[in-house]
């Protein structure tokens, strides 16, 4: 298992590199398509759909990610055309992590309800696959190091909360994670991205400027928490273990990108803010 696990995640890494640094975007649109699709097909398993349902729901969000994606960047640079648009779908999707979530992983509400199941699918997947295609044009180290912001927050997390996780987190949801564990998981976050600060040349010149960037990196970290609570609560309801078996070693599509679905269209929306780009 351990051998299937890291050849798994040598492939996985060398083939998303590859086609992070060198696809032009309309390649690399399609294959933030694809992922919104694999996603998909997973979250309508989880659902409880049939073969053609899922397939149709996959298709369906494909369509929906390239109709997005088609709408809002220009297809050969990756220019954004309509921030608007960009802009509210982002703004909509952080009030979905930020107050909604919390709300629903309190409440445990069932996430297999057919109708708001399958919405709340698309509300997960498309978002984060636009902030794909919009950090990639923003600039490729960018988006891999916001990446690997979430696994430095996993491995801390998991580090953190085995040598002194004591007190759970979210027992009747994920009972392996810890309040230790997620500490670990902020203060890894917070090492890591003064880090990276520092290696870009890009490190904060004031006090206030130190304390925003904090805040937005626990921000972030906490966000990465609930995305991976919420899948954990969806596989829980399903009466699964993994969202697929698609990755050998590592379970399904959706079981690698859970954290990266509830962060990508939030650190979208700061480089918005932040570009000026914010109607």
């Amino acid at each position: 298992m351990l051998k299937a696990r890291v050849v798994t995640a040598l492939l996985l890494l060398a083939g998303f590199l590859a086609m992070l640094f060198l696809l032009p975007f309309s390649g690399w649109l399609l294959f933030s398509c694809v992922v919104a699709g694999i996603g998909a097909w997973e979250w309508g398993g989880l659902m409880k759909l049939g073969i053609p349902g899922r397939r149709g729901y996959a298709f369906i969000s494909m369509a929906l990610c390239a109709t997005l994606g088609w709408s809002v960047f220009n297809i050969g640079t990756g220019a954004i055309r309509q921030a608007i648009l960009l802009s509210a779908i982002f703004v909509l999707t952080a009030v979905f992590w930020l107050i909604a979530i919390p709300l629903w992983l309190r409440a445990k509400w069932p996430t297999s309800a057919r109708v708001p199941g399958l919405l709340t699918g698309l509300i997960v997947l498309v978002p984060a696959c636009l902030a794909l295609m919009q950090l990639r044009a923003f600039a490729p180290l960018f988006l891999l190091a916001a990446m690997a912001s979430v696994w430095v927050a996993d491995i801390s997390a998991y580090v953190c909360g085995r040598a002194f996780g004591r007190h759970k987190l979210a027992p009747a949801i994920s009972p392996g994670k810890t309040w230790e564990g997620a500490a670990g998981a902020a203060a890894g976050v917070l090492i890591y991205g003064v880090a990276a600060a520092w290696a870009s040349g890009r490190t904060p010149n004031t006090a206030g400027a130190w304390l925003l960037f904090s805040m937005a990196l626990i921000i972030l970290t906490a966000v990465s928490i609930l995305g991976d609570l919420f899948e954990s609560l969806a596989k829980r309801q399903a009466g699964v273990k993994d969202s697929g078996a698609i990755l050998p070693g590592h379970g399904g599509a959706l079981d690698r990108i859970d954290s990266l679905t509830s962060t990508l269209p939030l650190v979208g929306l700061a480089v918005l803010l932040w570009e000026g780009q914010m109607p």
